[in-house]
């Protein structure tokens, strides 16, 4: 199954895998599993970093490392179809990060690995 992994699944795999469900750890260790993470996450995560808000290594590539560790098969990236379905998702939800990830949902057909119970109020199918 391909499944995109939603921002903090991916945080806390890399330093509090303890936060991640059981389900969650298991979609992540099965290896028929194609693991997917968007360009829009890691955008998110430089945008926290340089805010003060959220604190990694700053050596080179400990990103990148870590997403192909985790066994991540590609990085999505956004595509015009993407942005132009967040005009379709239900109004009301303001993190534009989240509007994103749910539209790449959408628009590719994956499910998102969350613990954030708001993806299934975007139509997109969480599981956790």
């Amino acid at each position: 199954m391909r499944i995109l992994l939603d921002t903090d699944v991916l945080l806390w795999a890399i330093a509090e895998p303890a936060r991640l469900s059981k389900r969650a750890r298991r979609l992540l260790a099965d290896e028929s599993n194609e693991l997917l993470f968007s360009t829009a996450s890691i955008w998110e995560i430089q945008l926290k970093r340089r805010a003060g808000k959220l604190t990694l290594p700053s050596q080179p590539g400990f990103l990148q490392q870590h997403i192909r560790r985790l066994g991540v098969q590609e990085v999505l990236s956004i595509a015009p179809d993407h942005a132009y379905r967040v005009l379709s998702l239900p109004a009301g939800h303001k993190d534009p990060f989240d509007c994103l990830l749910a539209a790449q949902c959408l628009a590719e057909g994956l499910p998102l690995v969350t613990a954030d119970p708001a993806f299934s109020t975007l139509g997109v199918r969480a599981l956790w």
